[in-house]
């Protein structure tokens, strides 16, 4: 039946299980953008210092709370914002970012590479100098912020004198800015130079050299500082120090932000939607997908990824859905799990020296054994399929030769299937589900036109796991109409 709304407008089933899935999938993006947005605003305190932890490679998660940071400290009136530093590097728009919001904080940064062992490495060196204050433990080192690679390799002649000559003109202004040695920094940039603690501060990279967060504070009481809002005398010695830490948000990103885990996040939002398709009306499977895709997108927004991957995994997904509607023998299966592989081999890859990204960002890729594990699930449904298929035309060919319509694993094959009949489950518009026994098949009309749920049908024709069904009784209904 065609039901009607209050104005007379058409409401067709499938409209309205689409615009479940269309609400589901709403909900879903506004759950994303709340991961991807700035956190609580969180009620003044009267801490004195403010400190946040920065470690791991730098990404929109690190932008985005040290933009946190810097408004709660603003906000609260704190003397100083430390930001504990430990990174091997991370992605030049993300180190731009930070930098811009350090260079135009209200209220005093200082920069603090610790604990001891701890590196400042390329995107770090950036972020270190643009602190109002630069600091270092003992055993710890900055630098080696040349232009590379996104996955960490040289890059060409020409390329990376384009590149280089960008990083040199920032890391130049940042020490313009700040009263730093220009030269010293623009060789991290130049010739991949790094330096200790000691090397750090007589080069003039870094003002001081601090055993922690006492001794730091210690050695601050009673500075003038410049920024942007004027200037200010820190008043430490009485200091409360207040940690800032990850939000749960902040986390959870930071957790998915791995190439393993954005990987199987879109693989298992493929398959998820490939099983929606399999079997139209389940909406679980096609709602887990969508969940999926979008946290898997959402992921490779924090990493350095490369479009021909995520092409070749959306290849995958087609190649998969031809093979269920189209029966190709289990070939465009296996060419879907090929493709899945390449997609992600290239995922996490540079081809061609097109993409740069000063300063690098640690070598990322997929596990090959996430790989073989993803693909090898591919190719057993695609194998299972292809079997399916190959026994129902089979069981065409015999179809007078046989008497039971069931295969070895207790389901009809879908040769034996001519005319039986059945209730359509799900309107046929012109596809749909119908129910044969205990079972359920994907089905066509005959006519191309719409049969509606709880009407009988007879099966006039098989296409490997799709049934062309006819209404029994009667033409189908035509599209629009009862």
């Amino acid at each position: 039946m065609i039901s009607y709304d209050s104005s007379r407008r058409i409401v067709r089933p499938h409209m309205r299980r689409w615009s479940v899935v269309a609400t589901c999938a709403l909900f879903i993006c506004l759950g994303l953008f709340g991961l991807a947005g700035p956190g609580t605003r969180v009620s003044a305190q009267a801490e004195t210092v403010l400190n946040v932890r920065v470690e791991k490679t730098i990404s929109p998660v690190k932008v985005r709370v040290i933009k946190r940071a810097v408004d709660r400290a603003n906000e609260t009136g704190a003397q100083l914002l430390i930001i504990g530093l430990n990174t091997p590097g991370g992605l030049y728009g993300s180190t731009r970012e930070i930098v811009e919001i350090l260079l135009g904080s209200p209220v005093p940064v200082t920069v603090f590479v610790s604990p001891r062992g701890a590196q400042a490495g390329s995107a770090g060196t950036f972020i270190t100098a643009a602190g109002h204050v630069a600091a270092m433990t003992p055993g710890s080192n900055i630098g080696a912020a040349t232009p590379v690679s996104g996955s960490g390799e040289e890059i060409s002649e020409t390329l990376a004198d384009k590149v280089t000559n960008d990083a040199a003109a920032l890391i130049r202004a940042i020490a313009e800015e700040r009263g730093r040695n220009a030269d010293a920094l623009e060789e991290t940039v130049r010739s991949a130079a790094s330096y200790s603690a000691t090397e750090a501060l007589d080069a003039g990279i870094i003002d001081l050299i601090a055993d922690d967060t006492p001794a730091l504070l210690a050695a601050l009481d009673g500075r003038s500082i410049a920024t942007v809002s004027g200037e200010r005398t820190l008043e430490l010695a009485d200091a409360e120090v207040k940690e800032l830490k990850l939000q749960w948000r902040e986390r959870f990103v930071e957790f998915i932000s791995n190439p393993n885990i954005a990987f199987l996040l879109l693989s298992l939002g493929s398959i998820g939607l490939i099983i929606e398709m399999l079997t139209p009306g389940a909406l679980g499977p096609g709602i887990a997908g969508i969940i999926c895709l979008g946290l898997g997108f959402l992921a490779l927004g924090n990493l350095p990824f490369n479009w021909a991957g995520v092409a070749f995994i959306l290849l995958a997904l087609v190649l998969a859905a031809l093979e269920i509607f189209v029966s190709g023998f289990g070939a465009l299966g296996i060419g879907a799990a090929v493709s899945l592989v390449v997609g992600g081999l290239l995922l996490f890859g540079d081809f061609g020296g097109g993409r740069i990204s000063p300063p690098s960002f640690p070598s990322v890729s997929v596990n090959r054994w996430v790989l073989v594990g993803v693909a090898g699930a591919l190719l057993s449904v695609a194998g299972y399929l292809a079997y399916e298929v190959i026994m129902s035309r089979l069981g065409r060919r015999h179809s007078g030769s046989r008497t039971s319509g069931n295969d070895s694993d207790g389901r009809s094959s879908p040769g034996h299937l001519l005319e039986q009949t059945g209730v359509v489950t799900m309107p046929l518009q012109p596809r749909g589900v119908v129910a044969l026994g205990n079972e359920t098949w994907t089905s066509i009309s005959s006519d191309g036109l719409t049969i509606p749920a709880g009407r009988r049908v007879r099966v006039v024709a098989v296409d490997g796991l799709v049934l062309t069904v006819e209404a029994m009784g009667g033409p189908s209904t035509v599209e629009g109409q009862e």
